[in-house]
C-alpha cells in the first residue's frame, strides 16, 4: 500500500464561509454546510473549523488484513457504467472501477481518485488535482487524461442511457450533446480544469454518485466485466447475474489505498425480505443490502448490528405522461387528491420515515421550501376523475415483487379504491420490472438520496434527460432549475425552489409519498459496515475485526 502523496487544499472559500455564517444562524443544519463547504474543495477538517467543531465523522476503523465477507444484494447484468441505472450495479464494481470522489456519512465529501479540487468564486471554473501515484491494474498510470476522457463521456448526452449528461449542466453544448469546447481542459499530467459558462454547485457531487465510475481511457463505453481493467484493489472472478459476483484481491496490483479483504460475494437472494432473513439466520451471508420493514427489528432480535441513516430516499409512485390517460393533468390531480400520504408511509414501511408533499424535494436538503400542506378530499378526487370523462376507467399500477414497492403501491391502490377508482395491481419480478423501468404508464421506482435537491430534479424532471422516467416537460420548470443549479445563497435559493416545488405539485407529475430511514444489518465482527445514504458500498473499507 502506498502513502499517498499530498498537496495543500485549500482551507476557505467565499461561499464556504457564507455557509458558515448561515449554520452559525441557524439557516444551514451541519450536514447541509458539509456538504456545501467540501463539495467547494474544502477538507472536511477545514469546513469543521469555520464552524468551531471537531470533524464528527468517526474515524473507519482498521480491520484486520485478510478473510472473506458475503454480503446480500441483488446482482444485475453490468453495462456501461454512464448508464448504470441501479446502485447495486455501482456497488458490484466499486472494488473495480472507483470513483473521483466520495461521499461521506456525515456529509463531506473527499477525494478518492482526485487528491482534492479548488472552485474559483463564482464556481464556473474548478480545477481538479488528480492523486499521483495511481496505476491501472494493468500497469498504466493513471493521469488526467483518464479523467479529461471520463468528462467528455459523460457529457455525451447522445449515448442512450446515459445520465451523467444530466449531471454535467452547462458543460454539455446543448446544440451537439457533446462537451462543451474548452469545457475540459488537461493543464498537466495531473491536473484537470472544467470551464462552465454558468455557476454550478451540483458538479461534485455528481462525480461522487454511483454512474460516474472511472473507466481506463482507452476502455470507456465498455462493460467492466468485458475487460477487468480499473484502479481498485480487486478484480471480478465471477459473475452470474440474479446469482452472485465474486471479486477478489487482484494479484500483483499495486493499490494506492487500503484495502483489508481476501475476496468478497455479492448473493442475489430475490426481492422477499423474508427470504433474506432466513438465509441471515441459516448463515448464508454476513450483511444486508438493506433491511427493510419489520425485519429491522427481527435482524435486531436474532444479535445482528444495525446501522440506520436519515435520508431523501423515496419511492416515486408515477405516472409516464407519454401514456394516456396519464396526459390529462387533471386525471393525475384526482389521483394525487385521493392518496393519504400518511396512510401511506405507515402501510408502506412501517412508519420508517416522514411523510412526503409529492414534489421531490426533501426537508434535509439546503433549498427545501416549505409549502402549504396538501388536502385529500376523496369525494372532490372522484368528481375530478369523472369530469375528465375517466370514472370508469380501470389504472393498472405496477410494482416490484419486493416488500418496498409491493406494500407501498398496495397502499396507493388502496387510497384510489377508497375514493371510487378502479385500480389493478400488477406485481413483477426483479428479472422484468428492471428491464422496462423508464417507460411503464404508472408505476414505482426507488430513489435514492442526493446531497442537493436540484440533483434529483436534473437528474428526474428536466425535459428530455435520461431519467426522466414521467416524460414530464415544462420551459418554466427548466428555467427556474437552472437558474437553482447556480445560486450559492441558501435564502435566494429557497425562493427559486418554492416555486419549482409548488410546479411539481400543481402539475401532479408524480406521488412522493414519504423520506425513508435507511437500514442495514450485519454480522457482529463486520467493520466499516454502516449505512450509507445512497446505499453505498465500498469493500476496499469493508473487513473483520482483529
Amino acid at each position: 500500500m502506498n502513502a499517498p502523496t499530498t498537496r495543500a487544499r485549500p482551507t476557505s472559500h467565499p461561499a464556504a464561509e457564507m455557509y458558515a455564517r448561515e449554520y452559525k444562524a441557524g439557516q444551514l443544519s451541519r450536514r447541509e454546510f458539509l456538504v456545501r463547504s467540501t463539495a467547494l474543495g474544502l477538507s472536511a477538517a477545514a469546513a469543521y473549523s469555520l464552524i468551531g467543531l471537531k470533524p464528527a465523522m468517526a474515524q473507519r476503523a482498521t480491520p484486520s488484513m485478510g478473510g472473506s465477507l458475503r454480503i446480500q444484494q441483488g446482482v444485475l447484468a453490468l453495462k456501461d457504467p454512464r448508464t448504470y441505472d441501479w446502485s447495486e450495479m455501482g456497488n458490484v464494481s466499486r472494488g473495480l472501477l472507483e470513483y473521483l470522489v466520495e461521499y461521506n456519512r456525515d456529509g463531506s465529501f473527499s477525494g478518492m481518485l482526485l487528491e482534492g479540487w479548488e472552485t474559483n468564486a463564482d464556481v464556473t471554473q474548478y480545477t481538479l488535482r488528480v492523486r499521483p501515484g495511481v496505476t491501472w491494474n494493468n500497469g498504466d498510470a493513471f493521469t488526467a487524461e483518464d479523467v479529461a476522457a471520463n468528462f467528455t463521456a459523460w457529457c455525451d448526452s447522445t449515448v442512450e442511457g446515459n445520465s451523467m449528461a444530466a449531471r454535467m449542466g452547462g458543460l454539455v453544448d446543448a446544440d451537439t450533446g457533446q462537451a462543451r469546447a474548452g469545457g475540459i481542459v488537461v493543464v498537466d499530467d495531473l491536473t484537470v480544469q472544467i470551464n462552465l459558462p454558468t455557476p454550478d454547485i451540483t458538479l461534485v457531487p455528481g462525480m461522487a454518485d454511483y454512474p460516474a465510475a472511472i473507466q481506463h481511457r482507452d476502455l470507456i463505453g465498455t462493460n467492466p466485466l468485458d475487460h477487468n481493467v480499473g484502479t481498485g484493489a480487486y478484480r471480478f472472478a465471477d459473475y452470474q447475474v440474479g446469482i452472485s459476483a465474486r471479486l477478489e484481491r487482484t494479484p500483483d496490483h499495486n493499490y494506492w489505498g487500503n484495502a483489508y479483504l481476501d475476496d468478497v460475494t455479492f448473493i442475489d437472494l430475490g426481492t422477499d425480505p423474508a427470504a433474506w432473513f432466513a438465509a441471515a439466520e441459516a448463515g448464508e451471508f454476513d450483511l444486508t443490502y438493506q433491511t427493510v420493514g419489520e425485519f429491522v427489528d427481527l435482524f435486531s432480535a436474532v444479535g445482528w448490528e444495525r446501522s440506520d441513516a436519515t435520508t431523501g430516499a423515496t419511492l416515486a409512485v408515477r405516472f409516464n405522461q407519454l401514456n394516456a390517460p396519464y396526459d390529462n393533468v387533471e386525471v393525475r390531480r384526482a389521483i394525487l387528491e385521493a392518496v393519504d400520504l400518511n396512510v401511506v408511509l405507515e402501510l408502506g414501511i412501517n412508519g420508517q420515515g416522514t411523510t412526503g408533499e409529492n414534489h421531490h424535494v426533501c426537508p434535509i436538503h439546503p433549498e427545501y421550501a416549505e409549502l402549504p400542506p396538501m388536502t385529500v378530499d376523496k369525494a372532490a378526487a372522484m368528481a375530478r376523475l369523472q369530469a375528465a370523462g375517466h370514472g370508469d376507467t380501470d389504472f393498472t399500477l405496477i410494482s416490484l415483487d419486493d416488500g418496498l414497492g409491493r406494500f407501498t403501491c398496495d397502499a396507493v391502490a388502496a387510497q384510489m379504491r377508497d375514493a371510487g377508482m378502479t385500480v389493478t395491481r400488477e406485481v413483477l419480478p426483479g428479472s422484468t420490472f428492471w428491464n422496462d423501468w423508464l417507460n411503464y404508464p404508472f408505476s414505482a421506482t426507488e430513489w435514492n438520496h442526493r446531497e442537493l435537491g436540484v440533483q434529483i430534479l436534473n437528474l428526474a424532471y428536466r425535459s428530455g434527460v435520461a431519467w426522466n422516467e414521467t416524460a414530464f416537460s415544462n420551459a418554466e420548470f427548466d428555467s427556474l432549475l437552472d437558474q437553482a443549479n447556480g445560486i450559492q445563497d441558501a435564502d435566494a435559493r429557497r425562493e427559486v425552489m418554492a416555486r419549482l416545488q409548488q410546479i411539481m405539485q400543481e402539475e401532479a407529475v408524480t406521488i412522493v409519498p414519504y423520506w425513508r430511514s435507511l437500514f442495514r444489518h450485519y454480522r457482529p465482527g463486520v467493520v466499516n459496515a454502516d449505512m450509507h445514504p445512497k446505499f453505498e458500498i465500498n469493500i476496499h473499507h469493508l473487513g473483520l475485526s482483529a
